[in-house]
């Protein structure tokens, strides 16, 4: 059985987070695309279809929600999957993000375990 690769778009401005995630995704066998904010994710979203986004939600510029909008509109993107990351857990965040389009949501800082498990349930449908 080939282990096809998944791609994962993780847009994210914190290099730290960044490094955490890239780690993670290496370690599950797949390509980490980066992006570190809204306008470098379009650029890349212009030419490469990603299986998954990891998407923070406090960007500069356009912020994730927007982003989130903006991809969910997205005929060719709608279908993959957008996992909001944020450090806003008040009540009510959870459900702005879900309401933008993002398909699950989690909080940092990033609970390692939570990360791959998010990434394997996602991942692993249709493959």
């Amino acid at each position: 059985m080939s282990e096809n690769r998944k791609k994962v778009l993780c847009i994210e401005d914190n290099s730290t987070n960044m490094l955490l995630v890239s780690r993670i995704v290496e370690a599950e066998g797949h390509q980490l695309i980066q992006a570190e904010d809204g306008p470098k994710a379009i650029d890349i979203l212009e030419s490469t279809l990603p299986d998954i986004i990891l998407l923070d939600i406090n960007l500069p510029g356009i912020n994730g929600l927007d982003l989130a909008k903006k991809f969910k509109a997205n005929d060719k993107l709608k279908p993959v999957p957008l996992i909001a990351t944020t450090a806003q857990v008040l009540v009510g965040d959870r459900e702005r993000c879900l309401e933008a389009g993002c398909d699950d949501y989690l909080p940092k800082p990033l609970d390692i375990r939570r990360l791959r498990e998010v990434l394997r349930e996602h991942l692993s449908n249709g493959a």
